[in-house]
């Protein structure tokens, strides 16, 4: 591998000949130099400089002043400040000038090599890593994905391949990303066969030591009521199909002004869609309950109307049966810009609350989007391009400026979501009546024509806490990275919705929703 071109500025440059021995020795070409604008003239004259070692205190024209004319030829140019001197203003200087590193004299061979490996093959030296690591990793979560593993052991296994996911971000390695895709799917296969055995007994809260001790219809309760700090006001932040490797995303942002008290899941119920979920979450029953107890609150698939437009009363009355005493708690929904922006000019009001709930819907928006505009389909290609989108949009989102002026007095935050999704790529064919659901990831209706290998079939809603309008009402999922499709106009329909963003169905990515407590960093 070629070596990195060197320009060494330093008005004692003869007092560095073992230093430049030893790079010439491993390989590196040294210019040098004596003062700040020969080496000016250097940075102008020779496109081959990869990294300049400025000394701070030269005589004359001063390291700082010399490295901004160099940022301003080369605004890229890697450089790197040594000095004798200490003060920490200087380093602050230096590192506010874009600085890639800072060296205190004298240096020692190695401190340079290790700097110049950090700076030029910080990538290579990543990937090489993650490939080791990796390729040690694999054969461990194989064993764990077919060891007929417990809810617990499936959200280790998530995490683990959440994490090489992000780690392979830094990574340019295609061959590794398709194992690891292969393996997601293998995963999915045994998640989806897990569930389909269990699922019914987790809705009854049957005794098991293989299933979730919280879903979507008791996880305010279990993880955020029972977690209420009374000395300082709650926000909970509900992120419409964010999923976890979404959240591990946006998690250094809000890093930078909270401290993660707890990172947690909850399952979600199936259908994993808004309608069921979301509302689960919010009246903290089954929805078949909700039918049941508020049927002015619920409205099945194939009726008119909004599906959550009563989240609120929901939520209200379980907040009345919950709590002894009173307390204050408001509800938002964030669906539009000229909301967020509301948002954010009311947001110290909301301080005033004991509980505020914030429903902000931006990122199912972002992923119906992707599916029906070219732009944002191209935008958020991938897992990868679809992780960027959502931090790039919460970096500079309302919502961030609203979380930021909340700050001004402590806060405990919750951030969670209703289901996540997963990107299609094969489809099912299926048949159904004008009534039946037109989700892709799942169907209910009375009159369903399907193939029943290809499915999970509840054909008792009941059993499974959701509503059933027809005494003949089936529900069925589609499984891994599955879709379904009607015969009519199949080829059509195929490549507008194949490798899109969809939920409702059986997969890690839908089910296993991240729930975080957090608190401001005072």
């Amino acid at each position: 591998m070629k070596r990195a071109k060197i320009l060494w500025a330093d008005d004692e440059i003869d007092m560095l000949k073992p230093q430049l021995f030893f790079l010439q020795k491993k390989g590196y070409e040294v210019v040098t130099v004596t003062n700040g604008p020969d080496a000016i003239e250097e940075i102008r004259r020779d496109e081959d400089i990869d990294i300049v070692f400025l000394d701070e205190s030269m005589p004359g024209m001063t390291g700082l002043e010399t490295l901004e004319e160099i940022k301003t030829i080369r605004p890229h140019m890697h450089v790197v400040m040594i000095t004798k001197n200490e003060a920490e203003n200087l380093m602050e200087e230096a590192i506010g000038a874009r600085i890639d590193d800072y060296l205190i004299k004298p240096v020692n061979p190695n401190q340079i090599l290790l700097t110049l490996k950090k700076i030029t093959e910080k990538g290579q030296l990543i990937t090489s890593k993650t490939v080791q690591d990796y390729r040690q990793a694999f054969h461990k979560m194989t064993e764990q994905i077919h060891a007929h593993p417990n809810y617990s052991e499936w959200l280790d296994i998530y995490r683990e391949l959440v994490k090489w996911e992000l780690m392979m971000e830094e990574s340019d390695v295609p061959e590794l990303l398709q194992t690891l895709a292969r393996q997601k799917i293998e995963a999915n296969i045994e998640w989806s066969r897990f569930v389909e055995a269990n699922y019914l007994n987790w809705i009854h809260q049957l005794p098991a030591d293989n299933g979730p001790d919280v879903m979507s219809h008791n996880v305010l309760l279990q993880k955020i009521f029972l977690q209420l700090d009374p000395s300082r006001p709650t926000i909970v932040l509900l992120l419409d199909n964010l999923r976890y490797d979404q959240w591990k995303a946006l998690e250094p942002i809000f890093l930078e002004h909270f401290r993660v008290k707890k990172e947690d899941f909850f399952c979600s119920i199936l259908p994993t869609s808004t309608q069921y979920s979301r509302n689960a979450i919010f009246a903290g029953m089954l929805p078949s309950e909700i039918a049941k107890h508020y049927p002015q609150f619920w409205k099945d698939d194939f009726e008119e109307g909004g599906k959550n437009d009563f989240e609120e009363d929901l939520l209200h009355l379980l907040i009345k049966r919950t709590f002894r005493k009173p307390i204050k708690v408001q509800y938002i929904k964030i669906t539009n810009v000229q909301k967020a922006q509301e948002l954010e000019s009311q947001i110290l009001n909301y301080l005033h609350n004991d509980l505020t709930f914030i429903v902000y819907n931006f990122i199912d928006t972002l992923s119906h989007a992707r599916t029906e505009m070219e732009v944002i389909k191209e935008l958020a290609s991938d897992e990868k391009a679809y992780r960027s989108l959502t931090r790039s949009w919460f970096t500079h989102s309302p919502l961030r400026s609203a979380l930021l002026k909340a700050l001004k007095q402590p806060i405990q935050l919750f951030v969670l979501t209703d289901h996540g999704t997963i990107r299609v790529s094969s489809p099912i064919k299926v048949i159904g009546d004008r009534n039946t659901t037109t989700n892709l990831r799942y169907k209910a209706g009375k009159n369903l024509s399907f193939d029943r290998d290809e499915v999970f079939l509840i054909d008792k809603p009941q059993k499974a806490g959701l509503p059933s309008p027809h005494l003949s009402t089936k529900y069925i999922f589609a499984r891994q990275n599955k879709f379904f499709l009607y015969p009519n106009n199949y080829h059509y329909y195929l490549n507008y919705y194949n490798n899109t963003f969809q939920h409702g169905g059986i997969s890690l990515e839908e089910m296993l929703c991240p729930v975080v407590e957090l608190e401001s960093i005072s």
